[in-house]
């Protein structure tokens, strides 16, 4: 079974989470880490973090970047999009619902990958898909 690696700002994790059952599908698995909103990137606290997300990362094929209006801040997101372009994951950047048009992370626009709107349908079949 396919594996997704779900990417997106701490800020965002509510609207992650109101959105999941409308991601889910028999077909993958999502997985994504939760990172608390007090943790510094640039923290001690956080080096253990960014390895757990790595390890998750790893055993994932696709990232699915669900953009939000500040994403592109967000030290994060960065993070988990160059762990998941140095593995080779095939990354997919969505807009999460209601987010009409944002400011793309570095690696979405190095890559010169797709902004797609909100669509769950859209989502389940860009990761049926074995390349984009």
């Amino acid at each position: 079974m396919k594996r997704i690696f779900l990417s997106f700002a701490p800020e965002d994790v509510a609207k992650v989470e109101g959105l999941l059952p409308l991601l889910e599908s028999p077909d993958f698995e999502l997985d994504f880490y939760e990172v608390p909103l007090e943790v510094d990137f640039k923290s001690q606290a956080a080096e253990s973090l960014k390895r757990a997300i790595g390890e998750k990362i790893v055993q994932c094929s696709v990232t699915v970047c669900l953009i939000g209006e500040d994403s592109h801040k967000s030290p994060w997101v960065d993070c988990q999009l160059q762990k998941s372009r140095n593995k080779g994951n095939r990354i997919i950047a969505m807009a999460l619902r209601k987010v009409e048009s944002a400011v793309l992370p570095e690696v979405v626009k190095e890559e010169n990958l797709r902004f797609y709107p909100w669509n769950p349908k859209k989502f389940r079949e860009l990761i049926k898909k074995e390349e984009v």
